[in-house]
């Protein structure tokens, strides 16, 4: 399964791949009125679920096990994409998303996949899950940041961008390429 044992591992919803490319257009137009230092590429979207950071074969082997057999009956379901916002400082954001509409399959998901992984010995981060997308880091502006950019840039005023949420992939961390995330293990959700 893994090959380097420095490298980063997570689980994540795999976003597909038309989601990715929609995505990536409405960034191209969005990047021109933000400006922030480095930009996720497309291929790199996904909405993590548990991350494990550096992690011995056997443990993800183990974690691996435990996930296919905790969503083996869960049913792809759909994800509206309707949001921007940022994390970090109010005026100098560390982190700029995408976010989905609450969903309960959604957080039913990520409960399986995170206690999967507690039960494999990961020590996993405790604060609230909250679903996004990873679009940018670091705020690069020569002013502060305000929201009221955010509101002005945001593509989902009219609407939202639906995808189906129907694989969960165990991602590896190769912070030397681009894209950095190589999928390792994927497991599908069941059709609707």
């Amino acid at each position: 399964m893994s090959k380097q044992m420095n490298a980063h591992f997570f689980f994540a919803l795999k976003l597909p791949d038309e989601t990715k490319e929609n995505l990536k257009e409405y960034m191209e137009n969005i990047s021109l009125q933000l400006p922030f230092s480095r930009w996720v590429h497309h291929e790199d979207y996904h909405i993590t679920l548990a991350f494990l950071g550096s992690a011995p074969e056997e443990k993800l082997q183990k974690a691996a096990g435990l996930i296919a057999d905790s969503i083996r009956n869960e049913k792809s379901f759909p994800l509206y994409i309707s949001k921007l916002g940022v994390f970090g400082k109010q005026d100098a954001p560390r982190i700029f998303w995408c976010g989905t509409q609450q969903d309960k399959h959604l957080q039913e998901l990520r409960s399986k996949v995170y206690s999967a992984c507690q039960k494999a010995g990961f020590e996993l981060e405790t604060r609230p899950f909250k679903p996004h997308i990873t679009m940018a880091r670091k705020w690069a502006g020569t002013g502060p940041f305000q929201q009221s950019l955010l509101d002005a840039a945001n593509p989902f005023k009219s609407g939202h961008l639906e995808f189906e949420a129907s694989e969960v992939v165990l991602y590896q961390t190769h912070l030397d390429k681009s894209p950095k995330y190589e999928s390792i293990a994927i497991f599908p959700l069941l059709p609707e």
